[in-house]
């Protein structure tokens, strides 16, 4: 069974926000942690997993992904503070 992830990326609590979708997500995160991934998120230093859901399909993972990137910037927050209120890296609570 294919997985995939899409997930959200912060500079720091309440910062720079990058939203994005993966089929392997310690890998992703590891890519943008080390600066791996030019543009948007090595630019602004954003590499704080603070959120993550998995699907069962690539392609909801990417429907989900265009729907958050539509969604206010406030919600995206409230969304993160329901889940991780602390704005804990996530990337550590992976399987590596």
């Amino acid at each position: 069974m294919t997985t995939a992830w899409v997930y959200i990326l912060a500079s720091k609590p309440r910062g720079t926000l990058y939203i994005g979708v993966t089929k392997n997500l310690p890998q992703r995160i590891y890519a943008h942690k080390m600066g791996l991934i030019e543009g948007f998120t090595k630019k602004y230093n954003v590499k704080t997993l603070v959120y993550a859901e998995e699907h069962e399909r690539v392609i909801d993972a990417i429907q989900r992904e265009k729907s958050l990137k539509t969604w206010s910037r406030q919600f995206k927050i409230n969304l993160i503070l329901q889940n991780n209120p602390n704005w804990d890296d996530l990337y550590e609570t992976l399987n590596h």
